[in-house]
């Protein structure tokens, strides 16, 4: 069998396709996924997959051991891709909401890479991918959250991988664009349930945001304006 690798956010998207490509070129997956129902999902289309919420610590550790065991101690990748995308302008938006978005998509994401650097430092080696987003590059409206905590995680990454350069641990950022997933949906449950959309001066703008995040993939190509 080929290396042993762990990601998160599994249950769509790049998570679950990659899982699914690697496992049957024959490296060893271990996928994880928040909700049960897509844990027993995975695991009945044959992968070895467990339950991981990358906001509770001990889900967190729980996971990894789960991993450790299974893989006899060592791990030669982690993909850390679970995430999703808080809309709304900032001036909407409450700070429980933006520190949501960061527990998620920065706090998580830094728990586990802490806890998986010794593993891979005793072994001497391992690789470490980062999911960010080209909206880690730039700045689009009503996705100033999403922004937020993907321009943190590629400074985050950047530092780690100077921090890591005397061993012979690997750091990888990667930046995708839209993709088919249950991202939006996600974003859009996120957004109804924080953005007072009604009583805001942005509301005929959030009328395009709720129709965009309710249909499943892009719809059109997707540009990003110079800032003026």
């Amino acid at each position: 069998m080929k290396g042993s690798i762990l990601i998160t956010g599994c249950s769509s998207g790049i998570g679950y396709h990659c899982a699914k490509e690697l496992h049957q070129a024959g490296y060893q997956v271990i996928a994880s996924c928040r909700n049960p129902k897509d844990v027993e999902r995975l695991q009945a289309e044959g992968m070895v997959c467990v339950e991981l919420d990358v906001t509770k610590p001990e889900s967190i550790q729980t996971a990894l051991d789960q991993t450790l065991e299974i893989t006899g101690g060592k791990l030669d990748a982690l993909f850390n891709n679970a995430a999703y995308g808080q809309c709304g302008a900032l001036e909407d938006l409450p700070t429980d909401a933006l520190r949501a978005q960061f527990e998620t998509n920065v706090f998580g994401w830094h728990e586990l890479t802490k806890a998986v650097i010794p593993v891979m430092l005793k072994q001497g080696h391992g690789k470490i991918i980062q999911n960010s987003s080209v909206l880690g590059l730039v700045a689009m409206k009503y996705r100033g959250a999403y922004n937020a905590s993907k321009f943190a995680l590629e400074g985050y990454t950047d530092t780690l991988r100077l921090e890591l350069m005397d061993t012979n641990l690997s750091i990888s950022l990667i930046e995708p664009g839209p993709i088919v997933s249950k991202f939006r949906e996600n974003a859009l449950k996120a957004f109804q349930s924080t953005i007072d959309a009604d009583n805001s001066r942005h509301s005929k703008n959030y009328q395009h945001t709720i129709e965009r995040l309710s249909k499943e993939s892009p719809t059109n190509g997707f540009t990003l304006h110079r800032m003026p």
